[in-house]
């Protein structure tokens, strides 16, 4: 599973590459193009996972929040090769083994979506 510390985090913070659905864009494409500005790599769209819905305070406003995940499969690129215009965003980069994915990341949602990848592969290797 290719996880980023998300920039300004402290090391071992793991994450799942996210963004905003630009103008126009698919939540599908969405998945695809931040992954790839995130990580550095490509993939290809598998199927989708879930969504994470969640509140946060920012600037004195409540802000509701749902976030979409995706199983996508690696297509190409080298991980941490990330393009200049996004790099910012992202301190580190990192392959972690997706059976350890639910222990290591480190927001409950995404440990959850990490389950339910868990369990698509393990049923369509039966």
């Amino acid at each position: 599973m290719a996880a980023i510390r998300p920039g300004g985090k402290e090391p071992g913070v793991w994450a799942l590459p996210k963004g905003i659905i630009g103008a126009g864009e698919k939540p599908e494409e969405t998945a695809l193009r931040e992954v790839a500005e995130e990580t550095g790599v490509e993939a290809r769209l598998v199927g989708k996972l879930g969504d994470v819905r969640y509140v946060y305070t920012w600037a004195g406003e409540r802000v509701f929040k749902v976030v979409s995940f995706y199983l996508l499969r690696y297509s190409r690129g080298r991980l941490g090769d990330l393009p200049p215009a996004t790099a910012h965003e992202v301190a580190e980069t990192r392959w972690l083994p997706l059976g350890d994915a639910p222990r290591l990341l480190a927001y409950k949602g995404e440990r959850d979506m990490a389950e339910k990848a868990l369990a698509s592969l393990s049923e369509a290797a039966l």
